[in-house]
């Protein structure tokens, strides 16, 4: 399958099969691809407890049930909490010299000299500002895309959630404090057809980006959109004619309370 059909038929996924388990492998894929995510100076803070709802105590499956779209959470065969290792931001400087010895940084015989007398101090004279909220969490969402798009590779869906209960969360998994969430994931086989939900609504291209400066839209090519359709990087807009009988029947089949949401 071409990327960019994976990355235009690639959506969330909230209605996904409770009876069908994942197979590890497949999970083990998804974190291969994040694994091999860039991150700022090879640190690699991305890090992932993934939770099998066949297998965890009940304390973790617990902790994870969100206040909002909680069935999600509740039917998916697994759910994957990505977060952050701050203390990883420690090791930056090693992480540095590994890319210097196998060539991915620097130029000449004095690399290694410059490394340790310029670059080294000043990525420690800045490291517990990068244990903050910023850059990191833009590597995080990185790796966590590629795992996505590794998901959807396989046959999956996924849909990625936010909780306040984090704490409760990092103790549930024995999580030191140190650790940043970032969202939770869940992973399962679909349920829904992923044509029904069409492409969601997205905001004016020309409204997104700009050239050479702020309020200059960046000029949309009719004819890249045409290719890209062809491609199949767009959906058909949604809704589909038959979403809402889909969305009937799921609700039904997956015994989902209430309007739905909750």
């Amino acid at each position: 399958m071409e990327l960019r059909e994976v990355i235009g038929n690639r959506r969330s996924m909230r209605f996904l099969r409770p009876y069908q388990m994942v197979e590890p492998e497949k999970i083990q894929r998804m974190l291969e691809a994040a694994r091999l995510a860039s991150h700022w100076g090879n640190v690699g803070s991305t890090r992932a407890v993934v939770v099998f709802r066949d297998s965890a105590p009940k304390e973790a499956l617990d902790a994870l049930t969100a206040p909002i779209a909680g069935y999600q959470i509740r039917i998916a065969p697994v759910i994957i909490v990505w977060y952050l290792d701050t203390t990883i931001v420690d090791r930056q400087g090693d992480r540095l010299r590994e890319l210097v010895n196998v060539g991915a940084l620097g130029v000449g015989e004095g690399k290694h000299e410059q490394l340790e007398k310029q670059l080294i101090p000043i990525f420690n004279s800045i490291l517990e500002r990068m244990k903050e909220p910023g850059l990191g969490e833009v590597d995080g969402g990185q790796a966590i895309a590629q795992a996505t798009l590794m998901a959807y590779e396989q046959g999956l869906g996924t849909c990625c959630l936010s909780s306040p209960n984090v704490d409760r969360i990092r103790q549930a998994l024995g999580m030191p404090d140190t650790c940043r969430i970032l969202v939770i994931q869940t992973v399962g086989y679909p349920a829904e057809m992923p044509e029904a939900g069409g492409q969601r609504p997205r905001q004016p291209f020309g409204e997104m980006f700009h050239m050479n400066r702020f309020g200059n839209a960046f000029p949309r090519s009719p004819e890249v959109v045409r290719e890209l359709e062809r491609d199949r990087m767009f959906q058909a807009a949604a809704p589909q004619p038959y979403r809402e009988a889909e969305l009937d029947f799921l609700k039904a089949a997956l015994g989902i309370k209430g309007h739905g949401l909750l």
